[in-house]
Protein backbone atom coordinates (compact mmCIF):
# COMPACT_ATOMS: atom_id res chain seq x y z
CA UNK A 1 0.00 0.00 0.00
CA UNK A 2 1.45 3.44 -1.02
CA UNK A 3 2.33 4.91 1.94
CA UNK A 4 0.99 8.32 2.80
CA UNK A 5 3.28 10.19 4.74
CA UNK A 6 2.19 12.75 7.13
CA UNK A 7 5.64 14.47 9.09
CA UNK A 8 3.89 17.63 10.75
CA UNK A 9 5.90 20.75 10.65
CA UNK A 10 8.71 21.12 13.58
CA UNK A 11 7.88 22.85 16.50
CA UNK A 12 10.14 23.87 19.04
CA UNK A 13 9.92 21.31 22.30
CA UNK A 14 11.26 23.67 25.20
CA UNK A 15 12.68 26.69 25.62
CA UNK A 16 15.87 25.52 23.74
CA UNK A 17 15.25 26.12 19.69
CA UNK A 18 17.54 23.25 18.80
CA UNK A 19 15.02 20.94 20.34
CA UNK A 20 12.58 20.15 17.75
CA UNK A 21 9.52 18.40 17.63
CA UNK A 22 8.17 16.44 15.25
CA UNK A 23 4.72 14.01 14.34
CA UNK A 24 5.36 11.09 12.47
CA UNK A 25 2.70 9.08 10.34
CA UNK A 26 3.29 5.30 9.19
CA UNK A 27 0.88 3.45 6.84
CA UNK A 28 -2.13 3.67 6.63
CA UNK A 29 -2.55 0.14 7.42
CA UNK A 30 -5.56 -1.52 6.33
CA UNK A 31 -7.51 -3.61 9.25
CA UNK A 32 -9.53 -6.69 8.09
CA UNK A 33 -12.84 -7.64 10.54
CA UNK A 34 -11.40 -9.12 13.12
CA UNK A 35 -7.72 -9.02 12.56
CA UNK A 36 -5.17 -9.70 15.31
CA UNK A 37 -1.93 -10.76 12.95
CA UNK A 38 1.56 -9.87 13.69
CA UNK A 39 3.66 -8.18 10.92
CA UNK A 40 6.50 -6.17 10.02
CA UNK A 41 6.46 -2.88 7.68
CA UNK A 42 9.68 -0.96 6.38
CA UNK A 43 10.08 2.83 8.50
CA UNK A 44 10.37 4.65 5.02
CA UNK A 45 12.68 7.25 5.32
CA UNK A 46 9.49 9.75 4.62
CA UNK A 47 8.44 8.91 7.66
CA UNK A 48 11.56 9.80 10.19
CA UNK A 49 13.71 12.75 10.29
CA UNK A 50 16.31 13.57 7.10
CA UNK A 51 19.12 14.42 9.68
CA UNK A 52 21.35 12.86 12.26
CA UNK A 53 20.31 13.46 15.43
CA UNK A 54 18.94 12.96 18.82
CA UNK A 55 15.95 11.14 20.02
CA UNK A 56 15.23 12.46 23.73
CA UNK A 57 10.98 11.81 23.77
CA UNK A 58 8.68 9.60 21.84
CA UNK A 59 5.03 9.89 22.05
CA UNK A 60 2.93 6.79 20.51
CA UNK A 61 -0.66 6.91 19.19
CA UNK A 62 -3.01 5.36 16.63
CA UNK A 63 -5.28 7.13 14.66
CA UNK A 64 -8.07 6.88 12.04
CA UNK A 65 -7.10 8.59 8.57
CA UNK A 66 -8.90 11.23 9.75
CA UNK A 67 -6.90 12.11 12.66
CA UNK A 68 -9.51 10.85 14.96
CA UNK A 69 -8.23 8.18 17.93
CA UNK A 70 -10.27 5.09 18.05
CA UNK A 71 -11.68 4.06 20.89
CA UNK A 72 -9.35 1.37 22.76
CA UNK A 73 -12.31 -1.30 22.79
CA UNK A 74 -12.95 -1.06 18.97
CA UNK A 75 -9.34 -1.13 17.52
CA UNK A 76 -6.75 -1.89 19.39
CA UNK A 77 -2.84 -1.44 19.27
CA UNK A 78 -1.87 -4.21 21.02
CA UNK A 79 1.67 -3.60 20.61
CA UNK A 80 4.09 -1.69 18.51
CA UNK A 81 8.20 -2.59 18.19
CA UNK A 82 10.71 -0.26 16.50
CA UNK A 83 13.04 -2.09 15.14
CA UNK A 84 16.97 -0.78 14.26
CA UNK A 85 18.06 -3.13 11.31
CA UNK A 86 21.43 -1.71 11.73
CA UNK A 87 22.48 -2.31 14.97
CA UNK A 88 22.46 -5.14 17.59
CA UNK A 89 20.58 -5.86 20.30
CA UNK A 90 22.16 -5.58 23.71
CA UNK A 91 19.93 -8.09 25.57
CA UNK A 92 19.04 -10.46 22.46
CA UNK A 93 21.12 -10.28 19.56
CA UNK A 94 19.69 -9.43 16.13
CA UNK A 95 17.97 -6.25 15.48
CA UNK A 96 18.34 -3.84 17.99
CA UNK A 97 14.88 -2.61 19.52
CA UNK A 98 14.70 0.52 20.86
CA UNK A 99 11.09 1.68 21.67
CA UNK A 100 8.10 -0.27 22.27
CA UNK A 101 4.40 0.93 22.48
CA UNK A 102 1.29 -0.67 23.63
CA UNK A 103 -2.59 0.81 24.01
CA UNK A 104 -1.67 2.28 27.21
CA UNK A 105 0.93 4.71 24.94
CA UNK A 106 3.54 4.84 27.56
CA UNK A 107 5.91 7.94 26.34
CA UNK A 108 9.49 7.33 26.85
CA UNK A 109 11.79 10.39 27.64
CA UNK A 110 15.00 11.09 28.52
CA UNK A 111 16.83 13.16 30.67
CA UNK A 112 18.69 16.59 29.60
CA UNK A 113 21.74 16.18 27.93
CA UNK A 114 21.30 12.21 26.46
CA UNK A 115 19.18 10.71 23.25
CA UNK A 116 19.23 7.80 21.27
CA UNK A 117 21.57 8.51 18.35
CA UNK A 118 19.82 9.06 15.48
CA UNK A 119 21.54 8.21 11.93
CA UNK A 120 18.90 8.57 8.87
CA UNK A 121 20.53 5.16 6.78
CA UNK A 122 19.81 3.01 9.30
CA UNK A 123 17.37 0.71 8.55
CA UNK A 124 14.08 0.93 10.48
CA UNK A 125 11.19 -1.92 11.06
CA UNK A 126 7.79 -1.57 12.38
CA UNK A 127 7.00 -5.00 14.21
CA UNK A 128 3.01 -4.52 14.98
CA UNK A 129 0.04 -6.07 15.96
CA UNK A 130 -3.39 -4.11 15.46
CA UNK A 131 -6.23 -5.80 16.91
CA UNK A 132 -9.99 -5.15 15.33
CA UNK A 133 -12.37 -5.74 17.85
CA UNK A 134 -15.81 -5.22 16.20
CA UNK A 135 -15.75 -7.67 13.46
CA UNK A 136 -15.65 -4.17 10.67
CA UNK A 137 -12.51 -3.17 8.56
CA UNK A 138 -10.86 -0.25 9.46
CA UNK A 139 -7.63 2.30 7.94
CA UNK A 140 -5.33 3.44 10.33
CA UNK A 141 -1.71 5.35 11.15
CA UNK A 142 0.62 4.02 13.76
CA UNK A 143 2.00 8.00 14.91
CA UNK A 144 5.01 8.89 16.58
CA UNK A 145 5.71 12.20 17.77
CA UNK A 146 9.06 12.79 18.46
CA UNK A 147 11.55 15.71 20.29
CA UNK A 148 14.83 15.69 18.04
CA UNK A 149 18.13 17.59 18.20
CA UNK A 150 19.81 17.92 15.04
CA UNK A 151 23.49 16.35 15.39
CA UNK A 152 24.79 19.35 13.96
CA UNK A 153 23.52 22.01 16.19
CA UNK A 154 25.46 23.59 18.86
CA UNK A 155 22.86 21.56 21.73
CA UNK A 156 23.58 18.44 19.44
CA UNK A 157 27.69 18.58 19.15
CA UNK A 158 27.34 18.19 23.46
CA UNK A 159 24.64 15.29 23.59
CA UNK A 160 25.49 11.84 24.91
CA UNK A 161 23.91 8.70 23.19
CA UNK A 162 21.66 6.05 25.01
CA UNK A 163 21.94 2.56 24.44
CA UNK A 164 18.65 0.71 24.67
CA UNK A 165 18.16 -2.59 27.22
CA UNK A 166 15.24 -4.92 26.15
CA UNK A 167 13.74 -6.81 29.05
CA UNK A 168 11.33 -9.09 29.01
CA UNK A 169 9.89 -11.93 31.10
CA UNK A 170 10.04 -13.88 27.96
CA UNK A 171 12.82 -12.46 26.05
CA UNK A 172 13.51 -14.18 23.22
CA UNK A 173 9.98 -15.43 22.52
CA UNK A 174 8.52 -15.36 19.04
CA UNK A 175 5.38 -14.39 21.23
CA UNK A 176 6.79 -13.22 24.50
CA UNK A 177 3.68 -13.84 26.40
CA UNK A 178 2.00 -16.11 29.51
CA UNK A 179 -1.03 -16.57 31.35
CA UNK A 180 -2.26 -15.27 34.44
CA UNK A 181 -5.02 -17.93 36.29
CA UNK A 182 -7.83 -17.18 38.66
CA UNK A 183 -6.33 -17.16 42.11
CA UNK A 184 -2.90 -17.92 41.06
CA UNK A 185 -0.21 -16.53 43.87
CA UNK A 186 -2.10 -17.36 46.92
CA UNK A 187 -3.24 -13.67 48.22
CA UNK A 188 -4.72 -12.39 45.20
CA UNK A 189 -1.11 -11.08 43.55
CA UNK A 190 0.44 -13.43 40.75
CA UNK A 191 4.03 -12.98 39.90
CA UNK A 192 5.81 -14.42 36.74
CA UNK A 193 8.36 -15.91 37.05
CA UNK A 194 8.44 -16.35 40.43
CA UNK A 195 5.49 -17.61 41.00
CA UNK A 196 5.32 -19.87 38.14
CA UNK A 197 6.97 -23.34 38.62
CA UNK A 198 8.89 -24.14 35.48
CA UNK A 199 8.66 -21.09 33.68
CA UNK A 200 11.39 -21.49 31.79
CA UNK A 201 12.97 -24.52 30.10
CA UNK A 202 16.70 -24.18 30.84
CA UNK A 203 17.59 -20.47 30.82
CA UNK A 204 15.72 -18.03 32.28
CA UNK A 205 14.89 -15.54 29.92
CA UNK A 206 13.92 -12.54 32.61
CA UNK A 207 17.84 -12.12 33.53
CA UNK A 208 20.97 -10.47 31.80
CA UNK A 209 24.22 -10.46 32.13
CA UNK A 210 25.12 -6.51 31.78
CA UNK A 211 28.40 -6.53 29.24
CA UNK A 212 29.71 -2.67 29.87
CA UNK A 213 29.94 -0.64 32.70
CA UNK A 214 27.84 2.07 32.61
CA UNK A 215 24.47 4.13 34.19
CA UNK A 216 20.66 3.35 33.59
CA UNK A 217 19.07 6.47 32.82
CA UNK A 218 15.46 5.75 32.12
CA UNK A 219 12.83 3.06 31.85
CA UNK A 220 9.33 2.13 32.54
CA UNK A 221 7.53 -1.55 32.26
CA UNK A 222 4.77 -2.50 29.62
CA UNK A 223 1.74 -4.66 31.14
CA UNK A 224 -1.31 -5.82 29.64
CA UNK A 225 -4.97 -5.35 31.77
CA UNK A 226 -4.77 -6.76 35.16
CA UNK A 227 -1.16 -6.44 35.88
CA UNK A 228 -0.19 -4.06 38.30
CA UNK A 229 3.73 -3.18 38.15
CA UNK A 230 6.98 -4.82 36.99
CA UNK A 231 9.65 -5.13 39.00
CA UNK A 232 13.96 -4.74 38.08
CA UNK A 233 16.22 -6.01 40.25
CA UNK A 234 20.08 -6.24 40.48
CA UNK A 235 22.76 -8.89 41.60
CA UNK A 236 26.41 -8.24 41.85
CA UNK A 237 28.58 -10.44 42.76
CA UNK A 238 30.37 -10.91 46.44
CA UNK A 239 28.13 -7.56 47.34
CA UNK A 240 25.14 -7.76 49.19
CA UNK A 241 22.83 -4.81 50.02
CA UNK A 242 23.18 -2.55 52.94
CA UNK A 243 20.30 -3.57 55.70
CA UNK A 244 18.80 -0.41 57.68
CA UNK A 245 16.99 -1.42 60.98
CA UNK A 246 14.00 0.88 61.44
CA UNK A 247 13.53 0.88 64.91
CA UNK A 248 12.36 4.47 65.53
CA UNK A 249 9.89 4.88 68.14
CA UNK A 250 7.37 6.67 66.17
CA UNK A 251 5.15 5.44 63.33
CA UNK A 252 5.90 8.57 61.10
CA UNK A 253 9.59 7.68 61.99
CA UNK A 254 9.71 4.23 61.51
CA UNK A 255 7.59 5.05 58.17
CA UNK A 256 10.47 8.02 56.79
CA UNK A 257 12.97 5.05 57.96
CA UNK A 258 11.74 1.96 55.53
CA UNK A 259 11.19 4.51 52.65
CA UNK A 260 15.28 5.44 52.71
CA UNK A 261 16.10 1.76 53.30
CA UNK A 262 16.82 -0.35 50.41
CA UNK A 263 14.50 -3.15 49.19
CA UNK A 264 16.16 -6.35 48.63
CA UNK A 265 15.46 -9.77 47.58
CA UNK A 266 18.19 -12.17 49.54
CA UNK A 267 21.09 -11.15 47.42
CA UNK A 268 18.89 -8.82 44.89
CA UNK A 269 18.35 -5.39 44.89
CA UNK A 270 15.36 -3.99 43.63
CA UNK A 271 15.88 -0.89 41.38
CA UNK A 272 12.84 0.11 39.78
CA UNK A 273 8.77 -0.64 40.26
CA UNK A 274 7.12 0.24 37.25
CA UNK A 275 3.72 0.67 38.42
CA UNK A 276 0.09 0.74 37.04
CA UNK A 277 -2.31 3.57 37.80
CA UNK A 278 -5.99 2.67 36.94
CA UNK A 279 -7.83 6.02 36.48
CA UNK A 280 -11.10 4.45 36.37
CA UNK A 281 -13.61 3.09 39.11
CA UNK A 282 -13.60 -0.32 37.64
CA UNK A 283 -9.26 -1.00 38.95
CA UNK A 284 -6.92 -3.25 37.36
CA UNK A 285 -9.56 -4.72 34.35
CA UNK A 286 -9.06 -2.52 31.32
CA UNK A 287 -6.70 -0.46 29.75
CA UNK A 288 -7.99 2.89 31.25
CA UNK A 289 -4.36 3.23 32.58
CA UNK A 290 -0.70 4.91 32.83
CA UNK A 291 2.70 3.84 33.55
CA UNK A 292 5.11 5.22 36.00
CA UNK A 293 8.37 5.69 34.91
CA UNK A 294 11.92 6.03 36.50
CA UNK A 295 12.48 9.49 38.44
CA UNK A 296 14.16 12.38 36.53
CA UNK A 297 17.29 11.62 38.75
CA UNK A 298 17.61 8.06 38.85
CA UNK A 299 20.76 7.71 37.35
CA UNK A 300 21.90 3.88 38.79
CA UNK A 301 25.19 2.89 38.26
CA UNK A 302 26.14 -0.89 36.83
CA UNK A 303 29.10 -2.25 36.29
CA UNK A 304 30.40 -5.21 33.74
CA UNK A 305 29.36 -8.76 35.46
CA UNK A 306 26.34 -7.11 36.91
CA UNK A 307 22.67 -9.27 36.80
CA UNK A 308 19.37 -7.58 35.80
CA UNK A 309 15.78 -9.22 36.42
CA UNK A 310 12.62 -8.09 35.44
CA UNK A 311 9.50 -9.97 36.97
CA UNK A 312 5.62 -8.86 36.46
CA UNK A 313 2.81 -8.82 38.98
CA UNK A 314 -0.48 -9.13 37.98
CA UNK A 315 -3.94 -8.81 39.72
CA UNK A 316 -5.52 -12.57 40.14
CA UNK A 317 -8.44 -12.15 42.48
CA UNK A 318 -10.96 -10.49 39.87
CA UNK A 319 -9.91 -12.67 36.51
CA UNK A 320 -8.00 -15.18 34.56
CA UNK A 321 -5.52 -12.63 31.95
CA UNK A 322 -4.43 -15.11 29.44
CA UNK A 323 -1.49 -13.97 27.24
CA UNK A 324 -0.01 -11.58 29.67
CA UNK A 325 3.20 -9.86 28.92
CA UNK A 326 5.56 -8.06 31.23
CA UNK A 327 8.08 -5.99 30.04
CA UNK A 328 10.39 -2.97 30.52
CA UNK A 329 12.70 -0.53 28.03
CA UNK A 330 15.77 0.64 29.87
CA UNK A 331 18.01 3.10 28.20
CA UNK A 332 21.86 3.35 29.02
CA UNK A 333 24.65 5.81 28.83
CA UNK A 334 27.80 3.54 28.66
CA UNK A 335 30.93 3.91 30.92
CA UNK A 336 29.63 7.03 32.91
CA UNK A 337 29.14 6.91 37.35
CA UNK A 338 26.07 6.92 39.20
CA UNK A 339 24.65 5.77 42.04
CA UNK A 340 25.22 2.68 43.73
CA UNK A 341 22.13 0.66 44.23
CA UNK A 342 24.19 -1.41 46.88
CA UNK A 343 24.31 1.55 49.46
CA UNK A 344 21.66 4.59 48.11
CA UNK A 345 18.30 3.49 47.59
CA UNK A 346 17.16 4.13 44.57
CA UNK A 347 13.31 2.43 43.54
CA UNK A 348 11.68 5.79 44.24
CA UNK A 349 8.52 5.41 42.12
CA UNK A 350 8.43 7.66 39.30
CA UNK A 351 5.23 9.79 37.86
CA UNK A 352 2.91 8.35 35.04
CA UNK A 353 3.98 9.55 31.85
CA UNK A 354 0.61 11.16 30.39
CA UNK A 355 -2.30 11.53 32.26
CA UNK A 356 -5.99 9.76 31.33
CA UNK A 357 -6.49 9.27 27.67
CA UNK A 358 -10.22 9.61 26.83
CA UNK A 359 -9.87 6.56 24.25
CA UNK A 360 -8.52 3.90 26.67
CA UNK A 361 -12.11 4.70 28.71
CA UNK A 362 -13.67 1.38 28.39
CA UNK A 363 -17.66 1.17 28.20
CA UNK A 364 -18.08 -2.68 28.98
CA UNK A 365 -20.66 -3.87 30.84
CA UNK A 366 -23.43 -1.89 30.23
CA UNK A 367 -27.50 -3.62 30.19
CA UNK A 368 -28.42 -4.66 26.51
CA UNK A 369 -30.75 -6.64 24.89
CA UNK A 370 -29.34 -9.74 24.35
CA UNK A 371 -30.70 -12.82 25.70
CA UNK A 372 -30.23 -14.02 29.55
CA UNK A 373 -29.30 -17.88 28.67
CA UNK A 374 -29.97 -18.90 32.16
CA UNK A 375 -33.77 -18.27 31.63
CA UNK A 376 -33.90 -19.65 27.82
CA UNK A 377 -35.47 -23.09 27.35
CA UNK A 378 -32.98 -26.28 26.45
CA UNK A 379 -31.81 -26.48 22.70
CA UNK A 380 -31.23 -29.75 21.27
CA UNK A 381 -28.71 -31.84 21.67
CA UNK A 382 -25.14 -30.90 21.43
CA UNK A 383 -23.50 -31.69 18.06
CA UNK A 384 -19.66 -33.07 18.54
CA UNK A 385 -18.09 -30.40 16.40
CA UNK A 386 -18.76 -26.76 16.93
CA UNK A 387 -17.81 -24.79 14.12
CA UNK A 388 -16.87 -20.67 14.61
CA UNK A 389 -18.01 -18.60 11.76
CA UNK A 390 -18.37 -15.11 10.47
CA UNK A 391 -18.13 -13.84 14.30
CA UNK A 392 -20.28 -16.53 15.46
CA UNK A 393 -20.21 -20.11 17.37
CA UNK A 394 -22.99 -22.12 15.00
CA UNK A 395 -24.31 -23.63 17.95
CA UNK A 396 -25.98 -21.43 20.78
CA UNK A 397 -24.40 -18.10 19.72
CA UNK A 398 -26.63 -15.33 21.65
CA UNK A 399 -26.79 -13.42 18.01
CA UNK A 400 -28.21 -16.40 16.27
CA UNK A 401 -31.98 -16.00 15.14
CA UNK A 402 -35.19 -18.14 16.86
CA UNK A 403 -34.10 -21.20 18.70
CA UNK A 404 -30.65 -20.70 17.39
CA UNK A 405 -29.77 -19.29 20.73
CA UNK A 406 -30.98 -21.27 22.81
CA UNK A 407 -28.39 -23.28 25.36
CA UNK A 408 -27.55 -26.51 23.30
CA UNK A 409 -27.51 -29.55 25.81
CA UNK A 410 -24.47 -31.39 27.07
CA UNK A 411 -24.31 -34.75 28.52
CA UNK A 412 -21.47 -34.45 31.19
CA UNK A 413 -18.75 -36.16 30.09
CA UNK A 414 -18.93 -35.57 26.47
CA UNK A 415 -16.75 -34.11 24.25
CA UNK A 416 -17.50 -31.01 21.97
CA UNK A 417 -14.66 -29.61 20.08
CA UNK A 418 -14.68 -26.10 18.79
CA UNK A 419 -12.96 -25.05 15.10
CA UNK A 420 -12.31 -22.06 14.01
CA UNK A 421 -13.62 -21.14 10.40
CA UNK A 422 -12.58 -17.53 10.32
CA UNK A 423 -8.82 -17.94 10.51
CA UNK A 424 -7.97 -17.90 6.71
CA UNK A 425 -9.57 -14.09 7.19
CA UNK A 426 -6.90 -13.35 10.14
CA UNK A 427 -9.76 -13.37 12.64
CA UNK A 428 -9.23 -16.02 15.99
CA UNK A 429 -11.31 -16.91 18.22
CA UNK A 430 -11.13 -18.09 21.92
CA UNK A 431 -13.98 -20.52 24.00
CA UNK A 432 -13.45 -18.35 26.98
CA UNK A 433 -15.74 -19.04 29.93
CA UNK A 434 -17.34 -16.35 31.53
CA UNK A 435 -19.87 -15.95 34.60
CA UNK A 436 -23.20 -16.23 33.50
CA UNK A 437 -25.24 -14.44 32.35
CA UNK A 438 -22.21 -13.00 30.19
CA UNK A 439 -24.83 -10.87 28.14
CA UNK A 440 -24.00 -7.18 28.94
CA UNK A 441 -21.97 -4.83 26.75
CA UNK A 442 -18.42 -5.06 25.69
CA UNK A 443 -15.39 -3.75 25.94
CA UNK A 444 -11.69 -4.48 27.44
CA UNK A 445 -13.25 -4.87 31.05
CA UNK A 446 -16.50 -6.90 29.98
CA UNK A 447 -16.67 -9.99 29.85
CA UNK A 448 -13.89 -11.42 32.11
CA UNK A 449 -12.34 -14.82 31.84
CA UNK A 450 -13.12 -16.49 35.23
CA UNK A 451 -10.83 -19.11 34.78
CA UNK A 452 -13.24 -22.41 34.67
CA UNK A 453 -11.84 -23.40 30.94
CA UNK A 454 -10.02 -21.49 28.22
CA UNK A 455 -9.13 -22.78 24.40
CA UNK A 456 -6.66 -20.14 24.02
CA UNK A 457 -6.69 -18.59 20.72
CA UNK A 458 -7.57 -20.94 17.56
CA UNK A 459 -5.16 -19.39 15.07
CA UNK A 460 -2.32 -21.85 13.12
CA UNK A 461 -0.60 -18.52 12.01
CA UNK A 462 -0.13 -17.06 15.45
CA UNK A 463 3.60 -18.10 16.68
CA UNK A 464 3.30 -20.75 19.19
CA UNK A 465 -0.16 -21.63 19.06
CA UNK A 466 -0.56 -24.53 15.77
CA UNK A 467 -4.30 -24.86 15.81
CA UNK A 468 -7.22 -23.90 15.01
CA UNK A 469 -9.73 -26.16 17.15
CA UNK A 470 -9.80 -27.00 20.80
CA UNK A 471 -11.57 -29.76 22.59
CA UNK A 472 -13.71 -29.06 25.80
CA UNK A 473 -14.28 -32.10 28.30
CA UNK A 474 -17.10 -31.73 30.37
CA UNK A 475 -16.45 -34.40 32.91
CA UNK A 476 -15.26 -32.18 35.56
CA UNK A 477 -18.43 -29.36 34.75
CA UNK A 478 -21.47 -29.75 37.25
CA UNK A 479 -24.63 -29.60 35.76
CA UNK A 480 -25.89 -25.69 34.99
CA UNK A 481 -25.82 -23.28 32.06
CA UNK A 482 -22.03 -22.38 31.06
CA UNK A 483 -21.59 -19.40 29.52
CA UNK A 484 -17.88 -18.63 26.98
CA UNK A 485 -16.95 -16.04 25.12
CA UNK A 486 -14.25 -14.65 22.22
CA UNK A 487 -11.36 -13.07 24.45
CA UNK A 488 -10.38 -11.44 21.17
CA UNK A 489 -13.45 -10.31 20.02
CA UNK A 490 -15.27 -10.15 23.40
CA UNK A 491 -19.13 -9.16 21.08
CA UNK A 492 -19.21 -13.32 20.46
CA UNK A 493 -20.91 -14.72 23.39
CA UNK A 494 -22.55 -18.48 23.28
CA UNK A 495 -23.87 -20.86 26.00
CA UNK A 496 -24.51 -24.12 26.29
CA UNK A 497 -26.08 -26.41 29.40
CA UNK A 498 -24.55 -29.78 31.22
CA UNK A 499 -26.80 -32.04 32.38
Amino acid sequence: MLAVVAAAPATAASGNPDVKRYRYRIGPFHIQPGQNEIAFRPVLKSERPAVPGYITRIRPDLTYLDGRRPRVDVVHLHHAVWLNLSRRDATMGGPERFFAAGEEKTIFMLPPGYGYYYDPNDRWVLNHMLHDLVGKPADVYVVYEIDFVPADSPTGQKMKAVRPIWMDVQNGSLYPVFDVYRRAGGDGKFTYPDEQPNAYKGRPKNVWTVDQDGVLLAGAGHLHPGGLYTDLWLKRKGVRPARVSCRQRSAAARRRCRARALTVDGSWVRLLRSKAKYFGKKGPVDWDLAMTGSPANWRVEVRKGDELRINATYDSSRAAWYESMGIMVLYMAVGERGKNPFKTKVDYIGRTTHGRLPENIDRGGRPTNLPNPLKLPAGGPAPPVIGIADFRYQVGDFLLPGNGKRPPIVRRGQRITFVNGDEGKLAYHSVTSCREPCNRSSGISYPLADGRFDSGQLARKLPGVGRVQWTLNTARLKPGTYTYFCRIHPFMRGSFRVQ
